[in-house]
């Protein structure tokens, strides 16, 4: 009997180790998938080598912004690369981060066509986009982390709404009437490393209801 008992004890401790070994390791494989760990590692940099970022990786990053969700699928998104500093100082006049934008590698300004439009000639129909917002942010954020996966850091700067940011953008570059300069993403490798901060707050989450 005591033999048994001696058995079935062992038999719950194995058990229970194997599931904690099993919890453990699911745990460890979520924090080691690649997706979560670029989320986590994204942080805000401002300050960058001379380091210049190659028309490939340029690419990749732009690609996975037009990867984003998109209201109706409309694709609001247009996206303007800027390199040559000469021209910064009219472009971002008034700009307080215009010091730390002669110092990146290159800018990517996000802009927003706030129209949507359908069919063609007399049968075409244009209106307002209420959506274009939310696509941008999403289009942005994936910009930012594409950029952190490869390497390079970013800092995303709030353009719109502010009018001594966006209109001597817009003006400066040309965009059309419909068209606004969303965020001005500063891009370019970090000179030096930078920790993400730990933003996680288990009292924000709410279930069922708040």
């Amino acid at each position: 009997m005591k033999k048994s008992c001696l058995i079935l004890a062992l038999a719950a401790v194995m058990m229970a180790s194997c599931k904690n070994t099993a919890s453990n390791e699911a745990a460890e494989n979520k924090a080691s998938n690649p997706v979560v760990e670029t989320i986590l590692a994204r942080t805000s940099v401002r300050s960058y080598t001379d380091q210049k970022i190659s028309d490939e990786d340029m690419n990749t990053i732009l690609r996975a912004a037009m990867s984003a969700p998109s209201g109706v699928n409309l694709q609001p998104w247009h996206f303007i690369v800027l390199t040559d500093t000469s021209k910064y100082d009219e472009i971002f006049k008034d700009n307080k981060n215009l010091p730390m934008f002669k110092r990146a590698a290159a800018l990517v300004v996000t802009c927003a066509d706030t129209t949507w439009a359908r069919g063609e000639g007399e049968n075409r129909t244009v209106g307002p986009n209420p959506m274009w917002r939310d696509d941008l942010g999403a289009a942005t954020e994936n910009l930012v982390l594409a950029a952190t996966s490869l390497g390079i850091g970013s800092v995303w700067t709030a353009c719109y709404p502010f009018k001594e940011r966006y209109l001597p953008v817009k003006e400066a570059l040309g965009l059309p009437p419909q068209v606004l300069p969303y965020e001005v993403v500063a891009l370019g490798y970090p000179d030096s490393e930078n920790t993400p901060k730990d933003k996680w707050k288990p009292e924000r989450i709410h279930h069922e209801r708040w």
